[in-house]
């Protein structure tokens, strides 16, 4: 199975650049919906693998996917969840979110939350196939969430 040709690791500070570029890479085939670019898009990773939880998934030594959580009072929050272009469809993405779901796990929450974009349609169905439901919609977010089975 394919979850065996990557590996996921804590991120570090040297892995910002790369990491940059894979989300980029994840987001960009969404760009043609958007007017303007999505919040993932203009973030400095080096200051997100400084204040929060990041891990980054490598194969053949080049960065392929990027998990960021924020750990909040009662819940774990996906901030941001993406997966190279090439590398979709093959897992890893189910691998990153059982990580935040095991990291979630180990604070003692009962609860994963993400939003998602209302245009990324096959995200939200993805997430509802995945046992994730809806809980809050405004016009640009979905609100999800999903119980922690313990």
């Amino acid at each position: 199975m394919y979850r065996n040709k990557f590996k996921i690791r804590k991120a570090i500070s040297d892995d910002a650049k790369e990491l940059k570029n894979c989300m980029d890479a994840a987001y960009s085939v969404y760009s043609n919906r958007f007017k303007e670019k999505l919040p993932p898009m203009n973030v400095d990773y080096k200051e997100e693998i400084a204040s929060y939880p990041v891990w980054v998934a490598e194969s053949n030594k080049k960065i392929i996917g990027g998990l960021v959580l924020i750990f909040e009072d009662k819940y774990t929050t996906v901030a941001n969840v993406a997966v190279h272009p090439v590398y979709q469809g093959k897992g890893l993405g189910r691998s990153l979110l059982e990580l935040a779901e095991a990291e979630a796990k180990l604070r003692g929450d009962i609860e994963l939350r993400l939003a998602t974009h209302v245009l990324l349609t096959e995200n939200i169905s993805y997430y509802l196939h995945l046992g994730w439901i809806e809980f809050d919609r405004d016009n640009t977010r979905v609100y999800m969430k999903r119980n922690i089975k313990s």
